[in-house]
């Protein structure tokens, strides 16, 4: 059986598409380079006899290579069921341990002593009091309390829904097929039983014609499961009776009714009229359309005024900070609304959904995981709902689409030349652009200021001007000199950014820190946020705003990277400040030694795509990020980032 940190290596090996460093690894797992040593003789001496091997690369690192496919293939379904039991496994890192207690309180119908606990997991009461505090947060978001009783410990105290929805949350993996999903220890029922269930799900919801994912099958199973088990122990959920009243309305009910008769027919057992509503509850929460009607008016025929109006307030809130050039796509309006539909349902009766692809996202699409994060902000404000990393994470898929089909679509940038001291000069600007930005810019022409409101700026993605202009215009206005000079180009290089070249213009020598010597988040968060207010480039406040977005979602990516940044746009400038340590330090759980501080330029109107596409690349690429971590000098640094 693989312990927990082999298959962190080996998760990371597989992963991998050039060699890993000892060190990478060692820092990965909070471990010193030795033993990772002796973890690989190990996991290599394992491996052998499955197909596959670790091959050790001369100055490169750890590479998992195979030598016969399909013995490994059929290894892999093997070890992809090898998860430890929560009651035998031991928690080393403290999200492990929170998680480990949260679904020993959920499991468990006593109470159980915080000796027994700390006994468990081989840490001191002190430790487990802190982790406490965490679980007590993270319970409080299901309306769920711990109850504690003198001389015999803490015990769960929730309404029987709530807790339902909890259990789904954390007793089940997530990443796992269905037939992984249920420990033997929980549930009583067989794989073949669980399919049933499921069979019996799919053929009421295709016979309804009600389309759903098979992540939201997988969810409406878990439930069903959860519902059989609780109403054996003799645990009915309780609805209020106008909540019971709306439901019992809904189309959806009629087929609850149908799926609970079969269910009861096979399984011996009586579902009561709020276990039917709290089943039509869940397809309530997972109904999409099978069909879109075609044309420019599908929108308004497939998704209420309502949530329609949802759509445009969180997109407008995103363009508003993030300046993506995506809150007129279509497709992401529609794709936007029709899960906007039901998720509005699952807020309104507190109902969580697994989103198993969530830490991917966070990875791959970063920018689309901080849309989706603004975007949720603004759904909450409007609906006065929390919305979870879950959902956040379903959001992203959407606006990383959109973003994606941005980029396909990306022409060069359009420009206007206004000036106010002849043809001449006009031309002698338009020529010194073409020079040093070739095709990456297109001149669309020139005009005296004069004849600038005659002028149709909807192609036009901003202005160059020699002189002032003071009137609000929809596109931004670059002011240079007649005779450009090098400031000037590079202002204008910010607003074109169609070559790499240009990424030297975010990462300032001033605002490098390498190799520091900090310890914690808090440490490095105020390290950075002194040196910026000692060069004036933020104010007091700057601080509370970026702990903030980290009480929203930490911006710890995996890959030793953690890219913060304030919950709103701070500073009159676009920069990254830049701070690599010498040791990784814990950030929520994930370690971390590459801290990019984003800072985005208040009512920015820049095009940022390719410093967001790049530090895209750094989150993702393990071998960039161990380059760049080890560079010593701002050359260094600048030669990595160029050479990528």
């Amino acid at each position: 059986m693989l312990s927990t940190r082999m298959k962190t290596i080996f998760r990371e090996l597989m992963a991998a598409e050039t060699p890993l460093t000892g060190k990478y690894l060692a820092d990965v797992n909070q471990v010193s380079s030795r033993t990772i040593r002796e973890d690989m003789k190990v996991l290599d001496s394992m491996l052998r006899s499955q197909g596959a091997f670790i091959d050790s690369i001369m100055g490169q690192g750890y590479q998992l290579g195979i030598a016969d496919e399909p013995q490994f293939r059929s290894y892999l379904k093997e070890v992809s069921g090898d998860v430890p039991d929560p009651k035998t496994a031991i928690p080393r890192l403290p999200e492990d341990r929170i998680a480990y207690l949260i679904k020993r309180f959920l499991l468990s119908d006593c109470y159980i002593k915080l000796e027994e606990l700390a006994d468990e997991m081989f840490i001191s009461k002190s430790t487990l009091q802190n982790d406490l505090i965490q679980v007590k947060k993270k319970l409080a978001a299901y309306d769920i309390r711990l109850e504690a009783r003198p001389n015999y410990g803490l015990k769960i105290k929730a309404d029987e829904l709530k807790l339902r929805f909890c259990l789904a949350q954390y007793v089940f993996l997530r990443d796992e097929g269905l037939n992984e999903l249920f420990k033997p220890s929980f549930i009583s029922l067989t794989e073949e039983e669980l399919a049933s269930i499921s069979a019996i799900i799919m053929d009421q919801v295709h016979k309804h014609r009600i389309v759903v994912s098979d992540i939201a099958i997988n969810n409406l199973v878990i439930h069903m499961a959860i519902a059989y088990k609780r109403i054996k122990e003799g645990y009915n959920v309780q609805i209020y009776q106008a909540e019971l009243d709306e439901i019992v309305e809904q189309k959806e009910y009629r087929v609850a009714e149908e799926i609970v008769r079969q269910v009861e027919g096979q399984f011996n057992v009586d579902f009561p009229q709020e276990e039917l509503a709290y089943i039509a509850m869940h397809l309530l929460g997972t109904k999409i359309m099978a069909h879109m009607p075609p044309g420019e008016d599908a929108v308004r025929q497939v998704i209420d005024e309502d949530i329609a109006e949802l759509v445009r307030l969180a997109l407008s809130k995103v363009e508003s900070k993030l300046n993506l050039g995506i809150s007129g796509d279509p497709e992401l309006i529609i794709a936007l609304g029709l899960h906007l539909k039901p998720a509005v349902n699952r807020y309104k009766y507190g109902m969580n959904i697994r989103n198993p692809m969530l830490e991917d996202i966070k990875k791959a699409y970063p920018l689309a995981f901080e849309a989706g994060i603004i975007a949720g902000l603004a759904i909450k404000e409007a609906i006065g709902t929390v919305i979870d990393e879950n959902e956040i994470g379903y959001l992203a898929l959407h606006i990383g689409a959109a973003i994606e089909r941005r980029k396909s679509k990306a022409k060069p940038k359009r420009c206007l030349i206004v000036c106010a001291s002849g043809l001449g000069t006009a031309q002698l600007i338009n020529y010194k652009l073409k020079s040093q930005f070739g095709e990456g810019l297109e001149v669309a022409g020139t005009t005296e200021y004069y004849k600038l409101g005659q002028y149709d700026l909807a192609d036009i993605d901003f202005i160059i001007s020699s002189i002032p202009i003071h009137e609000q215009l929809s596109v931004p206005v670059i002011v240079v000199n007649a005779i450009l000079g090098e400031t000037d180009i590079k202002r204008i290089e910010k607003y074109t950014l169609d070559d790499t070249k240009n990424i030297g213009i975010y990462f300032q020598k001033e605002l490098l820190f390498l190799g520091e010597e900090l310890g914690s988040k808090e440490e490095v968060l105020a390290f950075l946020h002194e040196r910026l207010l000692g060069m004036g480039l933020v104010e007091a406040d700057y601080l509370q705003a970026v702990q903030e977005r980290e009480e929203v979602a930490p911006t710890s990516f995996g890959n030793l990277v953690a890219i913060p940044h304030p919950i709103t746009p701070h500073t009159e400038s676009t920069f990254l400040t830049v701070c690599t340590l010498k040791k990784p330090i814990m950030w929520k759980g994930k370690p971390v030694q590459f801290v990019c501080l984003l800072n985005v330029m208040k009512n920015s109107q820049e095009d940022l795509q390719v410093m967001y596409d790049l530090l895209g690349r750094i989150v993702h690429e393990r071998s960039i990020v161990e380059k760049l971590i080890k560079a010593q000098t701002h050359g260094d640094f600048m030669r990595i980032l160029k050479g990528i």
